[in-house]
């Protein structure tokens, strides 16, 4: 019967059949196992490039890690959704289809001196058609660069407040070389109005101005940039010092102070300021009639309720140190102090520095000498009016310790 068998054509073509199935079969599993992950990895790279767009989108000054994660991790998984591919929450995220699949996701954003690395990564693991638990595997990057916009002289970083930046009043306001931003998305986040003049390389918000038009305002951009990407807060890192022993103020109307910490006290007088770091817990700096405030290589820290109001009568002549960890902040403001920072002061004041209140409204008069060359100052707060008149330069980078603010953003994707 085996004879026969092999003498028997149907027979020779079974065995042949036989031994050439199994290669065949092999060849037609491995084509569905790299077609089902080159889809797979398509739509990997897709879900990729559009994460690393949105998170470049939606970064913030002091975002951490973990709140990358959550918003990177949720776009991706709703863009691959809306892709053809669903899967369910945890690291390993099973996805549907003819064969056990899972992807490994992850995000970062890494400065790179101005710039801001934006990273996104997946493995898409298909199991293989055969081969037990083999699996074909797809690893997928995707790289977006944040860059930062043009330097601004004038940032206000509430989200949704009407006149953010306010120019008001019969004044002058020019910012030479440089932008004013607003992180507001209202539809008059930046306003002018009265006989108010303003004149700035450009405006750039988030949301929209009002009365930014005919021969009161000058841009030299044009026009001004509405619906923009919201400006990075440049001191969102800065963390205040630790305080020391209070230290006693001394008497009479003219006096010099040290640095150190300074609790509840009331700063009046003439007061001159060594170099160094000052914190005011509670208290207030409210120099009364013709007083004077002279300091220069100084950061003052307004914690715990502390009040910085001045007026027109008063001179104020305040510069930052140069280096080291405060360069380039005259007043930093502590975001949980919502009191108005309130600096207003005769032609004769002079200031120089970032002035920062990012949860505070910030009232700004400047009555400096609109002839020079202007003064280095960068104003930040919850909102900010500018009336008086005032005009500041754009290249300060000595005078601010090379700490720089730009408005808006520019999201590009380098993968």
């Amino acid at each position: 019967m085996l004879l026969r068998f092999w003498k028997s054509e149907d027979g020779n073509y079974a065995a042949i059949f036989s031994i050439a199935i199994l290669p065949i079969m092999s060849g037609v599993a491995g084509l569905v196992d790299y077609a089902g992950t080159s889809s797979g990895a398509s739509k990997l790279q897709e879900s990729l490039d559009a994460t690393a767009l949105a998170i470049g989108t939606k970064y913030f000054s002091g975002i951490t890690q973990a709140e990358i994660d959550k918003f990177g991790s949720d776009f991706f998984a709703a863009n691959i959704r809306r892709n053809g591919i669903s899967f369910s929450n945890g690291d390993q995220l099973p996805l549907s289809g003819n064969f056990d699949q899972a992807v490994n996701f992850a995000a970062t954003a890494q400065k790179d001196g101005q710039d801001i690395n934006i990273s996104a990564s997946a493995q898409l693991n298909h199991k293989a058609f055969i081969g037990g638990n083999s699996s074909w595997k797809a690893l997928r990057k995707s790289k977006v660069v944040f860059k930062p916009g043009q330097p601004s002289c004038v940032l206000a970083l509430h989200g949704h407040a009407s006149d953010a930046v306010k120019v008001q009043g019969s004044t002058q306001v020019t910012l030479d070389g440089c932008v004013i931003a607003a992180n507001s998305d209202a539809s008059d986040s930046v306003s002018r109005g009265g006989s108010a003049q303003l004149g700035a390389k450009c405006v750039s918000t988030v949301g929209r101005t009002a009365g930014l038009t005919g021969v009161n305002t000058n841009l030299t951009c044009g026009s001004a940039l509405e619906k923009q990407y919201p400006s990075l807060d440049p001191l969102a890192d800065v963390v205040p010092p630790a305080y020391t022993t209070c230290k006693s103020m001394p008497g009479g109307k003219t006096k010099s102070l040290s640095p150190g910490t300074y609790c509840n006290k009331v700063w009046s007088g003439d007061i001159t300021l060594s170099a160094g770091t000052y914190i005011l817990r509670g208290g207030q700096i409210k120099l009364g009639g013709n007083g004077k405030l002279v300091g220069h290589g100084v950061t003052i820290f307004l914690m715990e309720g502390a009040e910085f109001t001045t007026n027109a009568n008063e001179t104020i002549d305040l510069s930052p140190p140069t280096s080291g960890d405060y360069a380039g902040i005259t007043v930093y403001q502590e975001k949980a102090n919502t009191l108005t920072l309130s600096i207003n002061g005769t032609s004769a004041s002079k200031l120089t520095g970032f002035i920062y209140a990012p949860g505070a409204h910030v009232f700004y008069a400047g009555n400096s000498n609109m002839a020079g060359s202007g003064d280095c100052i960068r104003v930040i707060g919850d909102t900010i009016e500018m009336t008086g008149n005032s005009k500041l330069a754009a290249n300060c980078n000595a005078a601010l310790g090379n700490r720089d603010m730009y408005a808006g953003r520019v999201i590009m994707l380098v993968r």
